[in-house]
């Protein structure tokens, strides 16, 4: 039941105090402004490592040709480790757990595409189908490259939406001929893709064409895989297998780094994700410590006034004031001073995070994907934990007032 003539008393002792209630209650919300603060900014880096791989499978190992760094066998460093087409075909049969495979072949970067009048440079990609489910392509409009597009040769090219808008300019591509460095492709498929605009300026040539078109044979640039639902323990076993395979085929070194470079995605985003939850770790143990030292801020506040009110207690008691009306009094006033101190800065913190937001979508769009903010579970668990530091910091001082001798208090100057 709400006691108006509590509330009253507990409003008339901070009025009292101002000064200390200030300072104290500045501890309290300067803490939760902090916790608020630096989980913002946890999710804001958590978000922008999702964001870095948000295009490619995480669930992916790439290989690329490189240079030997160290003799091996009798030959010297500095040889060009030139992948070939059997590589790819060799490694899809021969190594267990091998999903969707694709090569890539490197079309000249100062290649022109064009369409009518229309013009211009863009990212040039020959690749097999399986190259979809790596890179996270969208078909927007007609379909992506199939198997007999790699089995006949044929001249077709799926494009990015960007590139549909530069050169088509409102005409349906879909069917048009769009002339790749002097040769024309038919536009079968326009996609999207959530790696930005540069992944968007991209066409998509079947690697088969694309090697005889443009002198290629049957070099590749680089071999990706993706490896299922497999551990990560199972697709480090894989990565290394596959440097084992090429590099007894090749002739260099198993332990050279420069002579292929073999990435797992996977790996790779465990050990930012491991990253990420230590920096949570981190940053929680910071927050909560910064919330102790105002709930100890708020305990001796409340021991100075049970103090200060020893003589009065006395009365209370002497009058037949029971035990648990002096603790629920002093405990009150500290979950009041807590929360109310705790509420200002957690709306501070909020508000805070907020205009980071506004800055980073109106003047650094390129970030504002980062959106360092608390989502409304984090600020209920941090009132909650403002309400559980108030009956804390007010439990020991109230358990003192509750356990003074009457006749003693009486006697208190």
């Amino acid at each position: 039941m709400f006691d108006w003539d509590k509330w009253q008393e507990i409003f008339s002792t901070i009025r009292r105090n101002k000064l200390r209630t200030f300072l104290t209650a500045f501890s309290v919300a300067w803490g939760i402004f902090m916790l608020i603060l630096l989980l913002g900014m946890g999710k804001g880096l958590e978000n922008y490592v999702i964001y870095q791989f948000r295009d490619d499978a995480i669930n992916s190992i790439w290989v690329s040709s490189g240079e030997t760094s160290i003799p091996y066998q009798g030959m010297q460093p500095g040889r060009d480790i030139q992948l070939r087409n059997r590589d790819l075909e060799d490694i899809k049969r021969d190594i267990a757990g091998v999903e969707h495979t694709t090569a890539r072949f490197s079309i000249p970067s100062n290649t022109v595409i064009s369409f009518g009048k229309e013009n211009g440079r863009f990212n040039v990609r020959s690749v097999h189908p399986g190259h979809q489910h790596i890179e996270n392509t969208i078909i927007q409009q007609g379909r992506y490259l199939n198997q007999r597009d790699i089995d006949e040769n044929r001249k077709v090219v799926v494009i990015g939406h960007l590139i549909a808008q530069s050169l088509f300019k409102g005409v349906p591509p879909l069917g048009k001929y769009l002339d790749v460095g002097g040769i024309p492709f038919r536009v079968v498929g326009i996609f999207i893709d959530e790696g930005g605009p540069g992944e968007n300026e991209t066409l998509y040539l079947p690697i088969s064409t694309a090697q005889r078109a443009f002198g290629g044979q049957d070099r590749i640039n680089r071999l990706m895989f993706t490896t299922g639902d497999a551990p990560i323990e199972e697709t480090e076993k894989m990565a290394d297998q596959v440097r084992l395979f090429l590099a007894q085929r090749h002739n260099f070194s198993p332990s050279d780094p420069r002579a292929i470079d073999v990435n797992n995605n996977a790996a790779e985003f465990k050990r930012f994700a491991d990253l990420l939850q230590g920096i949570s770790i981190f940053v929680l143990v910071i927050g909560i410590g910064t919330l102790m030292v105002g709930m100890v801020g708020v305990g001796n506040i409340m021991v100075i006034v049970v103090k200060e009110r020893t003589r009065e207690i006395g009365v209370r008691k002497s009058l037949g004031a029971t035990p648990w009306s002096i603790i629920s009094l002093i405990i009150q006033e500290s979950i009041f001073i807590t929360a109310a101190a705790g509420y200002v800065g957690l709306v501070i913190g909020v508000g805070f995070l907020e205009l980071i937001n506004y800055v980073l979508t109106n003047f650094v769009p390129d970030l504002s994907y980062m959106d360092p903010t608390v989502n409304l579970p984090t600020a209920i668990y941090a009132t909650l934990l403002l309400v559980v530091i108030g009956i804390f910091a007010g439990l020991i001082p109230a358990r003192r007032a509750a356990s003074i001798n009457p006749i003693e208090a009486l006697r208190d100057e």
